[in-house]
């Protein structure tokens, strides 16, 4: 089964653990027949290296860059670990930011959350069409991201 679907691969990137669930999730997709390991699009991957580090151009160059992936993508998949607070997973707003624009834009969004929570906000726990926590994230490798089968949780909302 091959497919040519693009991913968007959504998440935060700003410490050692970040970038390693990124690269763990990236290296699951490159394994799945149903992407296209050529169309994972990383916004890690593309910052704008010709430019300065939070100057203006930068800032301008990369935020064009990555909503314009998001709308093309066919699929958006989204890390939701940023940190920890008690028993609550809080999600990247750069990475929510994404989430939304994905469900606007008619791009289905597909969760990943590494640490288990006991609440999700109402808006991202109703805005997936597949969701893939704890050790359900290995099932990446092997999802069928043609016809997206949903595995919707029931969780606390606030």
């Amino acid at each position: 089964m091959t497919s040519t679907k693009s991913i968007y691969l959504a998440g935060p990137f700003f410490d050692d653990n970040q970038i390693n669930r990124i690269n763990q999730v990236l290296e699951l997709l490159q394994k799945n027949d149903t992407v296209n390991s050529d169309r994972i699009f990383v916004p890690m991957q593309h910052q704008m290296e010709s430019e300065k580090f939070g100057s203006f151009r930068w800032q301008v160059g990369v935020f064009e860059s990555d909503i314009r992936q998001v709308r093309t993508a066919d699929v958006v998949v989204a890390v939701l670990d940023y940190s920890k607070d008690g028993d609550e997973v809080i999600s990247d707003p750069g990475t929510v930011f994404e989430i939304g624009m994905a469900f606007e834009h008619g791009v289905p969004v597909v969760l990943v959350q590494f640490d288990e929570s006991k609440k999700m906000n109402l808006m991202l726990a109703r805005s997936y069409a597949t969701f893939f926590r704890g050790d359900g994230i290995q099932n990446l490798a092997s999802y069928n991201f043609n016809e997206l089968p949903s595995n919707i949780l029931d969780v606390d909302v606030f």
